[in-house]
């Protein structure tokens, strides 16, 4: 039986790793120029914590998560997004104690079993950003401008932000009463699961999917009309912030993200280009995931950006990564002295920084320097008996075609200084 990756995963070949590797190279720099730090969290935590913080009545814990008892009878969870992963561990680690905001970062694998298609996997990467901490709506703008300048550097220009404010606790309760006045003749029009999120979550229905329900939905009452006074200068302090930074916006009053512990600023990220899948990443502030988790009362803003839709966007947008540059050196080899001698070489070329390789295979010389040519190599240098006994070589420019006779002594050193003056230049 042929054994094939499981339905929604996909090995990331080395053709590709290079765009992968270019993106996450981008937003870690980006991030440390933010002064943002790197958070490694465990990939299974204790399902409750996913209960608590994503919350009961998403359709992540309900139809998504990937949970199951461990050898020792433990429920534990593959983790679905990030947050609530580092909330924990701000919380474990004592990190409220440290001067705030605690600002951090990740690069993730995350797990959801739910329909494949098109730049959605069941297991699926996350670059994401959280700060905790602090209060005021200039995090926010922080938060939203990672992202903004994100795009600029990696040349996504097509991408529009859409901002939305669904309210605290105090203005978001009479605002759910009012959701279910208009809601509740309509049970009977809405899908099961709007039904059921009418008890448990009613501001859930706003997020609905399905079809049917949407022309419904559009009538509904708006959050952003019903905020309290804290809240709603809370949402102007952003605006002004972004038309501070020079970053457009838009207010759609629809957005209320899919996990229940978002408060306040919403806000998505989309593509302004054709046929594209619309929303490219999103984040809003969770000012009450912290307690709710077990740790004391801190504000939280963040965000979550899949891979696989970013770098399904690029292509859409017609933005290029290069692949990195050619390997520098290829010696090719005849007779068993030029071999030991070729593995000497290659391997103090790249104690240097030099990317270099040799014969593994046992080829022909035929065979070894049509591999240096397919593989793209910089540079070759055949070394056999007569080679070894004068103590030269020929080194060809394989782009030029242009060779010399150099001292095989002299070669690590030349080499060396090569690569060092190119890559001064490309920098």
């Amino acid at each position: 039986m042929k054994i094939q990756a499981p339905k929604g995963t996909r090995d990331i070949l080395p053709s590709e790793i290079h765009r992968w590797q270019y993106v996450s190279n981008v937003f870690a720099g980006l991030c440390d120029c933010f002064g943002y730090k790197e958070i490694r969290i465990p990939v299974f935590e204790h399902t409750e914590l996913f209960q608590r913080g994503v919350g009961d009545t998403t359709d992540i814990v309900q139809k998504e998560m990937y949970t199951f008892d461990d050898k020792g009878g433990r429920s534990v969870t593959l983790r679905p997004e990030g947050t609530a992963g580092v909330v924990r561990s701000y919380i474990e680690n004592g990190m409220y104690s440290l001067p705030q905001p605690i600002k951090l970062y990740y690069d993730i694998t995350a797990y959801r079993y739910e329909n494949v298609q098109k730049g959605r996997y069941r297991e699926f990467h996350q670059f994401g950003v959280e700060a905790l901490g602090a209060a005021g709506p200039e995090i926010d703008v922080e938060i939203i401008s990672i992202l903004y300048m994100f795009f600029e550097k990696l040349g996504l220009k097509q991408t529009g932000l859409n901002i939305n404010s669904i309210g605290c606790p105090a203005c978001r309760k009479p605002y759910l009463e009012k959701l279910k006045e208009y809601f509740r003749p309509l049970l009977n029009t809405l899908c099961a699961d709007c039904n059921n999120r009418f008890e448990k979550n009613p501001l859930r229905i706003i997020d609905c999917k399905n079809e049917g329900c949407k022309r419904f939905i559009e009538g509904a009452p708006l959050q952003l009309d019903n905020l309290c006074d804290e809240c709603r200068i809370h949402f102007a302090g952003l605006k002004a912030g972004l038309e501070n930074l020079g970053i457009n916006y838009k207010i759609d009053s629809k957005i209320v993200r899919g996990l229940d512990y978002y408060t306040r600023t919403v806000f998505e990220f989309v593509s302004e280009k054709g046929g594209s899948q619309g929303t490219i990443c999103g984040g809003g502030r969770y000012d009450g995931l912290v307690e709710m988790c077990g740790g004391p009362s801190v504000p939280g803003i963040g965000f979550a950006l899949g891979v696989e839709r970013l770098l399904m966007e690029l292509d859409i947008q017609g933005v290029t990564i290069e692949e990195p540059q050619a390997p520098d050196i290829y010696i090719a080899t005849l007779g068993q002295k030029a071999v030991d001698l070729a593995m000497d070489m290659v391997y103090k070329l790249r104690g240097c920084g030099v990317k270099a390789e040799t014969d593994l295979m046992g080829r022909s010389l035929k065979a070894q320097m049509k591999y240096a040519d397919k593989k793209r190599f910089s540079y070759t240098i055949v070394i056999g008996d007569d080679e070894i006994e004068a103590g030269k070589g020929v080194l060809k420019d394989m782009r030029t075609g242009d060779q010399k006779d150099v001292s095989l002594d002299s070669v690590v050193d030349r080499l060396k200084n090569q690569v060092k003056e190119r890559d001064a230049a490309a920098r």
